[in-house]
């Protein structure tokens, strides 16, 4: 009679590509988080006042125009004057219109300089509004309040 060999079966598994995917999770959503603030750029010093208030939440359909001092628009990586957004608006309102959504239905949110000409802010804003935007936000950085 022969003998026969036992095997020796481990039921233990290898930890090591289940914890890999966990930490490339946890740094996909830390990259996601991040980019929450993504439309702000640090050339642009908020103006303050007691009055500002964090954002409700997020908005469906934002479209975020950065004015510096030089009445310039940061918009989608380029520097552009106030006068010459015409275009890139109307590419915007057409882009949600083709999209089925309505511009006037999208959150536009100016974050002007503190030392930006209040007309250039009305002028930025009057083109917004002929290009069929409706609902605007002006940012500013939120003053501690005294006691």
């Amino acid at each position: 009679m022969a003998k026969r060999k036992q095997l020796d079966v481990s039921a233990e598994s290898d930890m090591t590509p289940m914890i890999d995917m966990t930490f490339q999770l946890i740094a996909f959503f830390m990259v996601l988080l991040n980019f929450a603030e993504d439309n702000q750029d640090q050339r642009i010093n908020l103006p303050s006042s007691e009055l500002a208030k964090p954002p409700d939440g997020p908005s469906e359909s934002p479209l975020t125009l950065q004015l510096t001092k030089d009445a310039l628009v940061l918009f989608n990586g380029e520097e552009v004057p106030v006068a010459g957004m015409r275009p890139l608006l109307l590419r915007e309102a057409q882009v949600l219109k083709r999209s089925k959504k309505s511009p006037a239905n999208a959150h536009v949110i100016i974050r002007a300089d503190s030392e930006t000409p209040t007309g250039k802010v009305q002028e930025l804003i009057q083109l917004c509004q002929e290009n069929q935007f409706e609902k605007f936000s002006l940012r500013a950085r939120q003053e501690k309040a005294q006691r």
